[in-house]
C-alpha cells in the first residue's frame, strides 16, 4: 500500500483521470463544486437506501420463511428481532455512507437536512436545491434497484399502524426527524474536535429512530425515502402526506432550537465566572501624594538615578517647561 502517497506510474499516466480533469477544468470553480455535491449525494443516497431497503426486504423474507422455499415479503406482524434487524440495517448503512461521503457532499441524504443546513447558513440556497434533487433521484434509483435485483414483491413503503391516528403519525415523524436533524447540526455543522467522528453519532441516531418508529409509522423521516418507496411500490395511502408534513416540521423545529442555543452562546455556558478583585478605596489625590513622597525619598546624585528622578519630578510639576540654551524643552533634551 502506498501509505506515503508517492506518485505511481498509474497515477501519473492515468488517461481516465486526466480526461476528467481536463473536462472539469473548463467549468468555473463554483460549478465544479455543485457537480461534486450532486454526484456525491446521488451516489451516497443510492447506496444508503439500497442497503436500507434491502435490509427491510431481507427481514420480511426471514420472518416469513417457509419450508417450501417460496419468497414471501408480506408483513404478517412484527417481531422484536425483525424490528432490530431493520433498525440495524438502516443505522449502519447511514453510518458507513455518511462517513464515506462526509467530505464529498456532506453525506446528508435527506431533503429535510438539506433545508435545515440552508436555514442555519451552512449551505447556500443553490447548493441545497441541487442536493435535494440528487437525494430524490438517488432514493428512487435505490428503490427500483432493490425491486429489480431481489425476488419477491417489493414491500418497503412506510405505513401507519392501525392503532395510530394521523395526528399521532405526524407528531411521531416530526419528533423522530427533529432528533436526526439536530444530531447532524451539533455533530457535523458545529466544528469541534470530534467532528470527524460525527458519522458514528449520526448512524446511532438513525438506529434509535428506526428502532422506535418503524412499528408505528415506518420511520420514514425523509420525504425522499417516502416518495421513492411509494412510486416503486405504487402505493399511495390516503395519509401519505404525513411523511412530508411531519419530517419538514421536525426539521424546522430542530432549526429553531439550534438557533436558540446559538443565540444563548451555549459554548460559554460552562465557563467559570471571573471573580473581581476588591481593591481598597483610594482617592486619586492620595495616590499622587504617595508617588511624590516616594520620588522625594530617592536621593538624586550624579549617578544613574539622576535623570529618572528629575524626569519623575517634572511629571508632577505643572509649570511651563524650562528651556535650555539650545531652545529645546529640558524633558526632551535629557
Amino acid at each position: 500500500m502506498n501509505i506515503r502517497h508517492q506518485p505511481t506510474y498509474i497515477s501519473e499516466v492515468d488517461p481516465l483521470k486526466n480526461a476528467f480533469r481536463k473536462l472539469f477544468e473548463l467549468l468555473p470553480l463554483s460549478t465544479r463544486g455543485h457537480v461534486v455535491g450532486f454526484l456525491g449525494e446521488l451516489i451516497g443516497t443510492l447506496m444508503f437506501y439500497f442497503m436500507g431497503f434491502s435490509g427491510v426486504q431481507l427481514t420480511l423474507v426471514a420472518m416469513n420463511n417457509t419450508a417450501t422455499g417460496r419468497v414471501d415479503t408480506s408483513l404478517n406482524g412484527a417481531t422484536p428481532g425483525g424490528l432490530i434487524m431493520i433498525a440495524l440495517a438502516t443505522g449502519l448503512s447511514l453510518l458507513v455512507n455518511a462517513w464515506i461521503f462526509f467530505r464529498i457532499s456532506g453525506g446528508l441524504f435527506n431533503p429535510v437536512v438539506s433545508l435545515g443546513m440552508v436555514l442555519i447558513g451552512a449551505l447556500t440556497i443553490a447548493r441545497g436545491a441541487i442536493l435535494c434533487v440528487a437525494q430524490f433521484v438517488g432514493a428512487l434509483c435505490a428503490a427500483y434497484l432493490v425491486r429489480a435485483l431481489f425476488p419477491g414483491k417489493l414491500n418497503i413503503s412506510a405505513h401507519l399502524h392501525p392503532t395510530v391516528t394521523i395526528a399521532q403519525g405526524v407528531l411521531i415523524e416530526m419528533i423522530l426527524t427533529a432528533l436526526v436533524v439536530f444530531t447532524i447540526f451539533m455533530l457535523a455543522a458545529e466544528q469541534h474536535e470530534g467532528t470527524f467522528l460525527a458519522p458514528i453519532g449520526i448512524g446511532i441516531a438513525g438506529f434509535i429512530v428506526h428502532l422506535v418508529g418503524v412499528f408505528w409509522t415506518g420511520a420514514a423521516c425523509n420525504p425522499a425515502r417516502a416518495l421513492s418507496a411509494a412510486i416503486a411500490q405504487r402505493n399511495f395511502p390516503r395519509y401519505h402526506w404525513i411523511y412530508y408534513v411531519g419530517p419538514f416540521s421536525g426539521g424546522i423545529l430542530a432549526v429553531i432550537f439550534y438557533k436558540l442555543i446559538k443565540a444563548l452562546e451555549y459554548e460559554r455556558a460552562h465557563e467559570k465566572p471571573v471573580q473581581e478583585q476588591i481593591l481598597p478605596t483610594t482617592s486619586p489625590r492620595d495616590v499622587e501624594a504617595r508617588k511624590i513622597a516616594h520620588m522625594s525619598s530617592v536621593q538624586v546624585g550624579d549617578g544613574a538615578l539622576a535623570k529618572p528622578a528629575a524626569a519623575a519630578t517634572r511629571k508632577y510639576d505643572h509649570s511651563p517647561p524650562e528651556k535650555n540654551p539650545g531652545g529645546m524643552p529640558m524633558a526632551l533634551n535629557d
